[in-house]
């Protein structure tokens, strides 16, 4: 027992002694090194926080220094933190660097855009005084927005969650009021939590508009309800995740999705462009034949976690429509339903993981276990689904699938489409539906063929002048093309007439 006393005190010794600092230092003569000479903090919303950034600060010399101050030119006012060494602050005094070493400097911010006269916000890190000072810029624009919050229960201090049809849910979030029905271009909408659009009204957003979800957050269309996305080919309008660092420009799953629920009508989306959320659109609602649930024309559904759409037994009109990445199906219409698509592009070349599905799924069932927890598999009509002008490609094999499982109607019509379809496994023969060579839905397809995309890797669906797609389309009544260019002569496949790269 003394001998494991001895050896716990010699411990407790050695450990004291070495947060001792046993080494002699000079005094810094202006000769620091940095990773960077500015930090450039990417835009964030007023009073809202930061990322946070590093600085890395060298001694290259062969003997340790002090460097006697760190300090931010603005000084306490500085909108700017700072932590040095695991320090936080904003001014530091008698930083010790080894020779050949180096250390940490992080730096966030939180900036109320109404306090600064100019939206792009500076400051500088100061090492030393005198004649040895150096420094570092600190740049960071800041935007105004406008919050749309979740309501909080002033009792609990819980966010409220939301309710339908009477039910209460677990989803965070409120109705909008009539005062928010309208989003404009004249400052950035951010939310937290979901908004919702209630019965019997319409969110109207307009062109040129930026809408950002936080993480955890989306939009509703409740039942009786309607959004409406007005962009213009000049002003498109944007939804995605409010983290504005270049890092998280392509980073999937960061908000949630924009949710038509059962019910919702007249739903109409120009000229948008959704990015980097869990599902693009997830559309429940029920519709005639007649009358589209979704009207989608001239948008870009790009980077999601799960689905660019996922469509439950809805009715869908799309035209001029580009859905690229997603973590499981570019578009997922399933359970039936009615789907009219031209001029469209599902490119999948989803890189973050293995992908199960095509790009394009297409059934008329679901499956769900009863109260005896055995499997049951129902099916709807599958009223029509009808292709025209459509390119299917991925990084798959196959980037097309219509599944049908008998009882309902299964209607479909595929024309004038280019579509990768390699069956190495023969997993469909037989398959009546996926005979494409041999089935009468199927008219002058494309398999396999070249797309020439510019950049599938980035998103970039425009096609060059090697495309297989060239001038292998019908005429229909949509003569101009996503980017507007005239296709009424020589029209291509897919949502882009070609160009000539550089």
């Amino acid at each position: 027992m003394r001998y494991f006393i001895t050896f716990i005190i010699c411990a407790v010794l050695i450990s004291m002694s070495s947060c001792r600092k046993d080494f002699s230092t000079i005094p810094n003569f202006g000769s620091l090194e940095f990773s960077k000479d500015t930090v450039f903090l990417d835009t964030i919303f007023t009073n809202i926080g930061s990322a946070t950034y590093n600085l890395k600060v060298y001694n290259r010399g062969n003997k340790a220094i002090t460097i006697p101050k760190i300090a931010l030119e603005n000084g306490t006012s500085s909108n700017y933190r700072l932590n040095v060494d695991g320090i936080p602050g904003k001014e530091f005094n008698d930083i010790d660097i080894l020779s050949k070493d180096s250390i940490f400097i992080f730096v966030e911010t939180t900036i109320d855009v109404s306090t600064t006269t100019d939206p792009l916000y500076t400051d500088r890190i100061l090492f030393d005084t005198g004649s040895n000072q150096q420094d570092v810029d600190l740049v960071t624009l800041v935007q105004d927005a406008n919050f749309i919050f979740p309501d909080r229960n002033p009792i609990s201090m819980k966010i409220d969650s939301l309710s339908f049809d009477g039910q209460p849910t677990t989803i965070k979030g409120r109705f909008l009021t009539d005062a928010e029905l309208t989003i404009t271009n004249s400052k950035p909408t951010v939310i937290y939590g979901y908004a919702a659009v209630p019965a019997n009204k319409t969110l109207t957003i307009e062109a040129g508009s930026k809408v950002y979800f936080h993480s955890n957050s989306g939009l509703i269309v409740d039942n009786k309800a309607t959004l409406k996305v007005n962009g213009t080919l000049a002003e498109k309008v944007t939804f995605e995740g409010d983290r504005l660092e270049n890092r998280f420009s392509q980073t999937p799953g960061q908000w949630g999705t924009i949710w038509m629920r059962a019910g919702s009508k007249e739903n109409e989306v120009h000229h948008a462009q959704i990015r980097n959320g869990i599902i693009g659109i997830l559309i429940d609602s029920i519709g005639s034949t007649s009358t589209p649930t979704l009207k989608l024309q001239n948008t870009e559904i790009y980077n999601h976690s799960n689905f660019g759409i996922l469509a439950r037994e809805t009715n869908i009109e799309g035209h001029n429509v580009v859905i690229g990445s997603a973590g499981q199906a570019s578009l997922a219409a399933t359970i039936g339903g009615t789907y009219n698509f031209t001029h469209s592009t599902f490119a999948n070349f989803w890189n973050n993981g293995i992908r199960q599905l095509p790009a394009v799924l297409v059934n008329n069932f679901f499956i769900y276990n009863d109260a005896n927890d055995q499997e049951i598999t129902e099916t709807r009509d599958l009223k029509a689904a009808n292709f025209t002008n459509c390119i299917f490609d991925g990084n798959n094999n196959i980037e097309f699938i219509l599944d049908k499982v008998e009882g309902s109607l299964f209607n479909y019509s595929i024309h004038n489409s280019m579509i990768s379809f390699t069956d190495a496994n023969n997993s469909f023969a037989g398959n009546v539906e996926m005979n494409i060579l041999n089935n009468s839905n199927y008219q002058d397809i494309i398999i396999n063929g070249f797309a020439d995309f510019r950049n599938s890797r980035n998103e970039d669906f425009i096609i060059g002048q090697d495309s297989d797609a060239i001038n292998k389309a019908k005429a229909t009544q949509f003569n101009l093309d996503i980017l507007g260019v005239d296709r009424t002569v020589n029209p291509a496949i897919g949502a882009y007439q070609s160009i000539i790269f550089d």
